[in-house]
């Protein structure tokens, strides 16, 4: 009987740990790469031991056939996956915006190791990443992300198959989602870019003389960091809404 009882819970831990695991190994923050393997590793195992009494109800009988245990481990990989990944497609929108940004203030070249999206970005997008990934932590956000992990199991039932149209149409939508957010937090500096732009061109035809390049760049890039200054908040503010709003929709009530 002891035998069968802990078969169970290994079988059971071991489930929860490949939705878990996966999804806090591509989520944000948790899953950067500035943060060392072990502790990653050992806080999903954390975690997953944490939440296997919890979860036990919703985990099925193990399966007889070794064949069925591989595809049930492929299967809840896969949705953590899925749920690792759409955090990432949020915080996506701040890179859209930082990338326009950067265009708009003649500083697209300047470019840095973004230790959020781990590649090379501009100086503004990995400012404006990093604030935002601040943002998250500082104000508890991230136990959202978890919680969103966790309640996943009401959508996403361990034995019953993966929604792959649904998880494939509901990432589109959300790319296009973040993109537009992107748009939209970047607006007010993009408005006053094409507008200098407009008086710069103006001012070069009445005055073809005036070194244009020389004169105008350097008061573009303080009028536009001075923007940015003043509407940063604004800004965190529209993505905070945008990134709580959408994990609210995995994060339902345990049993709900």
């Amino acid at each position: 009987m002891l035998s069968e009882i802990i078969n169970l819970n290994l079988f059971a831990f071991l489930l929860v740990f490949a939705r878990l695991g996966t999804a806090f190994a591509l989520m944000p923050g948790f899953g950067s790469q500035q943060v060392p393997v072990t502790a990653r590793v050992v806080f999903a195992l954390l975690v997953s031991f944490l939440m296997t009494p919890i979860l036990l109800p919703l985990i099925p009988a193990e399966p007889a056939a070794t064949s069925v245990l591989v595809l049930l481990l492929i299967s809840e990989v896969l949705i953590g996956a899925f749920l690792g990944t759409i955090p990432r497609i949020f915080l996506g929108a701040l890179q859209t915006a930082g990338t326009i940004l950067a265009l708009v203030s003649s500083m697209a070249n300047s470019f840095i190791q973004d230790p959020i999206s781990e590649q090379q970005s501009a100086v503004l997008s990995t400012f404006i990443s990093t604030v935002a990934i601040t943002i998250v932590f500082v104000t508890n956000t991230h136990h959202l992300m978890l919680m969103a992990v966790v309640d996943s199991y009401n959508l996403f039932v361990p034995s019953e198959g993966i929604p792959v149209g649904d998880m494939s149409d509901y990432i589109a939508h959300k790319v296009a989602d973040s993109f537009r957010i992107g748009v939209q937090i970047a607006s007010p500096l993009v408005v006053s870019g094409v507008a200098y732009y407009l008086g710069l061109g103006i001012m070069g035809r009445l005055m073809p003389q005036l070194p244009v390049f020389f004169f105008g760049m350097p008061i573009q890039i303080a009028m536009q960091i001075w923007l940015l200054i003043m509407s940063l908040s604004a800004m965190m503010m529209v993505f905070m809404q945008y990134f709580e709003g959408n994990l609210y929709n995995f994060a339902a009530p345990f049993g709900g």
